[in-house]
């Protein structure tokens, strides 16, 4: 039987990262991020194949959220949209988004705030409000705005860009490209409450 689960569910699930994820506390398990393209599917489990070419298998909550990510446009990222968007600094010390993923009205606040990431070196992942919007040829500027201060993005054209919309176990097939956080046992074991799966695209985060 498939169980749909809805967006909202995914309000407190393993996309909310915050900085404390990267100061756990010893006896807490320790947060994976898993990248990849799914193998192997079962009724508790997944087993993904990453970038790096391992695999890793996750075992799945009974009440995983899965949440579907579909391509969008900067046409889709307006002033008052909550986003997250990964990025890299340039040689002049600006931030240039690698991806921007758009959240539902729902999720807004998720992992709200600026913090360190793990998408290249001194990446960062900004979750917070757009308030202002600065178009040029080449991309646009978005002042983002989250609780404690403000951060400007340059989105270049080449940048991803997705949306998060609800989804199911439907979509976790064999070929299917995810991105999840996962708890890591003591044993090692992973598992995980929360998955994103893209319909068309793969999660750019």
């Amino acid at each position: 039987m498939i169980r749909r689960v809805s967006i909202a569910a995914a309000a407190a699930a393993a996309i909310l990262i915050v900085p404390t994820a990267f100061a756990q506390p010893a006896q807490q398990p320790t947060q994976v991020r898993v990248r990849g393209v799914i193998e192997q599917v079962s009724e508790d489990s997944i087993t993904v194949k990453q970038k790096d070419g391992t695999s890793r298998t996750v075992q799945l909550a009974p009440k995983i959220a899965v949440n579907a990510l579909v391509k969008a446009t900067m046409a889709d990222i307006k002033e008052g949209v909550f986003i997250g968007t990964t990025a890299l600094p340039k040689k002049d010390g600006s931030l240039s988004a690698v991806e921007v993923h758009i959240f539902p009205e729902s999720m807004r606040g998720a992992g709200e705030g600026h913090y360190p990431w793990d998408l290249g070196t001194n990446s960062t992942m900004t979750n917070a409000s757009v308030t202002h919007v600065v178009k040029k040829v080449k991309g646009s500027t978005f002042t983002l705005k989250y609780k404690g201060g403000e951060t400007e993005v340059t989105v270049p054209n080449k940048a991803s860009i997705v949306s998060v919309t609800p989804g199911s176990r439907d979509d976790l097939k064999v070929g299917a490209s995810v991105f999840s956080v996962a708890a890591q046992q003591p044993d090692g074991l992973l598992k995980t409450g929360f998955l994103l799966v893209g319909r068309g695209v793969s999660p750019p985060m």
